[in-house]
Formats: C-alpha cells, structure tokens, sequence
C-alpha cells in the first residue's frame, strides 16, 4: 500500500526506516525524497511504506512513528507527546519534563503551522526566522541546547506576544541535559507533523497540552497541585457559572489557565464564539504564567490577558488606576497561604477587605475578598476552598459574617476529599452572586457532595454523573433529604454564621437532634489543615538545620 505521509526532514526518514539498502526514494502525492541513505537499525519494525528504488518499487518496513504522521488522532497524538517523558526519564528529575517538552513542542508547533500558512497563502500568526525554523535545529551538527536557545529567543525577539515565554530553560546546560538525550528529544518531534491539516479535529493539540499539564501534575504529586485543578472540578464551576458570549471572565490565580479555557469551550459547545469573551488572568508563579501563556495560544485564545505578578499584592489587572470589573470570576487559590501579604491589607490602595482582614496564616479570605471587589453588580463568581473557612473563627468569621449578611453567598457545596493533587483534605465550593434571583434572596442553598466519586488508587475523581446531580440540584434550588438543604439567612444567624455543610445537610436516617457529624466535620478539617502545618514547619526546620550544618 502506499502511504500518504506529510514530508518531513530526511534525518528523522534515517531514524525510521529499517533496512540496509542504496538511495531510496519515498513517495508521496505532492513530494518526493531522493537520495536518502538508510542504514540498519536492527530495531522490530512494522510493514506497509510504499518506495521505488531505481525505478522500481520496493516494501519498505518502517516503525509505527512513520504510519502516524498523516491524520493524527488525540489518543495518538497524546501518546507519542507523552513519549517524550520517557526519553527524558533517568536524566531529568521529573519535575523539569515540563522545562524541556513543553518549548519544543511549541516551537514545533510554531515551525509547521508557519509552513502550512505559507503554502497555503495564509497570513502568519507568527514570524519564525530562520534560525528558530525547527529545520535549523534538526538539522544541527554543532551544539544542539545551544541552537535551542537561540531559535526560542529569536522568536521572542520576532513575536512581542512571545516575550518571556519560551527562552525559560537553558537547553545547552549539559549536566542536567546530556546532548544525546536532546537529541533523541528532538528526533522524537520531527518524527511527527503539528500542521492543522494533519489533526483529525480541530484544537486537537490544545486538547494534547492539556493532557500533558494533567499528566505533568500527576507525576509531580504535591507541587503539581499548584498549577493544575482537575478538569472535572474545573467543568462543575464553569457550569454552574453558565457563562454566555460576550461576558468578561477573570481568573486571579490562573495556573495554567484551565478555568478560562472552560469557560471558553463551555461558550463554544453553547453555540457562542469563544473570541468574543474577555478573557483575564493573573499568575504569581514565572514559569506557571508562561505555561498558561503558550495554552492559551495553543487553544488560538490569542486575545486573552495574562499578567504576572502577586495577585494581593500587586494586582496587575487594573484601568485608570482602578480595579477591572468582570461578569463572572473563577479560581482555585492556594489554600490557607501563609505570609499572603496581611501586611499590604491595611494600606490596600482599591479597598479589597472591606469584610476584614485575615489572619497571616490563612490567606483564604484575602483571596475571596479580592474576587468580591472585581465582581461587577451583576456578577457571579465560584471559588474553591478548604473546609476551615466555613467555620474557622475570630476574624474569619467577622468576615463571613458581612459576607452572609450581604446577601451574596448563594450556595456551599461540599466536594469528596482526595480530589486535588496538592492536598487530601476535603474541599468546598463557594457559589457568590451579587445578583440573586428574587426567589433566592435570603437563603443559601447547602450541598453536601462529599460521598459522590469514584475512588482510584492514588486520588478520587468526580464521575459525569456526580457533576450532573450537583448542577441539577443547584438548578432546582430545593431541598433533598441527605443531600441539599435551602438554609434562611437568620437559621445562618442562629449557627453563628457557621457555614459547616454537616450543620444543616443530614445523611438520610440520621438523627439530627444533636450534630455530632457537624463537630467531627470541623474537626477533620481542622486535622487536616493541622497536618498541612506541620509539614511546612518541618521543611522550614530541615532548611535551618542544612544551613547551620
């Protein structure tokens, strides 16, 4: 059979094709490749790559990169980009895979697309000069990490909207990078095509970064948690948002910029244009907002805002000296974060905590406080939260308290623990809307969700059936025993403004003359957060000790 393959550079043909042969030539309905050597490889290889040699053809037995280039689907396409961890794997730590696979993949990206764009008479996204073409760096003889580093700062230099987002890792570094890894690591993207015209649906590869930040998180255990929130978590609040074509959308602590994109394809599958959304974001972290950078090019979301900076401290996404207004906020903040800047809360230039001030070691309500403030009148906002904060007294509750009487808290749902990849303890999410519908002024509608999941071996996932009753329940905004209770302000009052899930939602068959399942809630939490404590302490005792030794 003859194979229809997009072309690509003769030396990644060398490294496929398996037999000990003269000159070949690979044919193909729009290209030709003549006078390509092929050595053995000794390696198992699979049949079908149509070829002529001296005029005549031939069967060439080629390795199943070759057979994928053309048409790739997303299974495919996720396995051969995840592939690129296990070159690395043994030389890299894996929390660096991301440093070294994700500017490849973009500059690849980049390269094919600005080849196709020019063959077909299409305007450039970007520039690509040709010291950052993927072909100059395929094509290198001399030092590979050096010529690397090279092509990504050209294209920095080029493309303004690529400032400080790819030229991050030193790829010449050869002690962290051995120069035969990198070349194994290039060989293994030239070997597939990042043209459009070669995905079998469209945003296919935006849909593959996002597989590869999952799967860099997972690895990365506790420190993958800080820039990534399970998508099925990140689908419950788009959905119980329902954002509509032509909103503005904010995520303060953006990661890698999974909630906007949510929102975006919530829009999209919705019939809107995801173009037309205002799109913003903020993120502390460098290399976390250049990921989320290079994913929202990647999903062509090329209009979206993402600033770097600390999010209390320096908001960055601010017009004529005020704070940015949105119909809809989103976020997942780090939970109870130490040192967030109580400091700068008592001279906040755009008057964020009105509620109160925090306490230094729990910076929940700083977060939620800011995502208050930038809320237009009409806006509605979902943010997730550990446990303690719908409880946990002093000036918390203060807090809670203005924010209950306020009439803005429209729902508290309570999710399984063991979802998210930085921390074990149970989780909750805050539904605050500054424009409740009449018939749900004055009450908060209490969702406990916690039982709903299914569990696996190292964390528990929400299954599509968990985020429809959730959503379903807060639709209908009734009572259903075991499940959800619609709570009045004053019953709020009455508790303290105690916001414990277990306070006011029962398990079906329960006594709830005495609220013994409330006390052991707050105090699994309060537990948990203890734990979260200790370790942070320990790792603040580990580093003292390393420096006086």
């Amino acid at each position: 059979m003859q194979a229809i393959v997009r072309p690509f550079h003769p030396r990644c043909l060398h490294a496929i094709i398996a037999c000990e042969t003269s000159p070949l030539v690979l044919c193909n309905s729009r290209h030709d490749w003549k006078g390509v050597k092929v050595s053995g490889m000794g390696r198992k290889v699979k049949e079908g790559l149509y070829l002529q040699q001296n005029n005549r053809r031939i069967e060439g037995k080629v390795m199943e990169p070759l057979l994928k280039l053309r048409h790739l689907t997303l299974p495919q396409l996720e396995s051969h980009l995840w592939k690129a961890a296990d070159i690395l794997r043994g030389s890299v730590n894996a929390t660096d895979y991301k440093r070294y696979i994700l500017p490849l993949l973009f500059l690849k990206r980049i390269s094919d697309r600005w080849d196709e764009e020019r063959e077909k008479g299409q305007p450039h996204q970007f520039q690509v000069p040709s010291e950052a073409h993927w072909k100059s760096i395929d094509n290198c003889r001399g030092d590979l990490g050096e010529a690397i580093n090279k092509a990504l700062k050209a294209l920095e230099d080029t493309n303004p909207t690529l400032q400080g987002i790819l030229a991050r890792t030193n790829f010449a570094d050869h002690h962290r990078l051995p120069p035969t890894t990198l070349r194994r690591l290039v060989d293994h993207f030239s070997a597939i095509s990042l043209r459009d015209e070669d995905f079998t649906a469209p945003d296919l590869l935006g849909r593959a970064y996002e597989y590869l930040l999952k799967q860099f998180a997972e690895h990365e255990g506790r420190r993958g948690g800080e820039f990534y929130t399970p998508r099925e978590v990140v689908r419950l609040m788009v959905r119980l948002l329902d954002p509509k074509e032509g909103m503005s959308i904010c995520d303060p602590t953006c990661g890698t910029g999974g909630m906007l994109l949510e929102c975006a394809l919530y829009v999209k599958q919705n019939s809107g244009d995801p173009k037309k959304l205002v799109l913003h974001g903020q993120e502390k972290n460098p290399d976390v907002w250049a990921m989320c950078r290079m994913n929202m090019l990647l999903h062509g979301l090329n209009h979206a805002r993402i600033e770097l900076g600390d999010t209390i401290r320096e908001p960055k996404l601010v017009e004529n000296g005020k704070l940015i207004t949105y119909d809809i906020v989103i976020a997942n903040p780090p939970f109870s974060l130490k040192e967030w800047g109580d400091d700068f809360a008592a001279k906040d230039p755009f008057g964020r905590f009105r509620y109160g001030i925090p306490p230094k070691s729990f910076g929940d309500f700083a977060f939620i406080q800011h995502m208050i403030a930038i809320l237009k009148p009409t806006g509605k906002m979902a943010v997730v939260t550990p446990h303690g904060v719908l409880f946990r007294g002093n000036s918390e509750a203060e807090i809670r308290k203005g924010i209950v009487e306020d009439d803005l808290l429209e729902a508290v749902i309570g999710l399984p623990d063991k979802l998210f990849y930085n921390t074990g303890i149970p989780a909750a999410i805050l539904v605050i809307n500054k424009a409740k519908p009449e018939e749900r002024k004055g009450k908060v509608l209490f969702i406990d969700a916690s039982k709903d999941f299914e569990g696996r071996r190292n964390q528990n996932v929400l299954r599509e059936q968990d985020i429809e009753k959730i959503i379903r329940v807060f639709k209908d905004f009734k009572n259903q025993e075991g499940y959800a209770k619609v709570v009045s302000l004053s019953e709020i009052r009455r508790n303290g403004y105690n916001l414990n899930i277990s306070r006011y939602v029962t398990p079906a068959g329960e006594d709830n003359s005495v609220d013994l399942s409330a006390l052991w809630e707050e105090m699994r939490a309060l537990e948990g957060e203890r734990t979260e404590l200790l370790r942070s302490l320990e790792k603040v005792m580990q580093v003292l000790t390393e420096r006086r030794a």
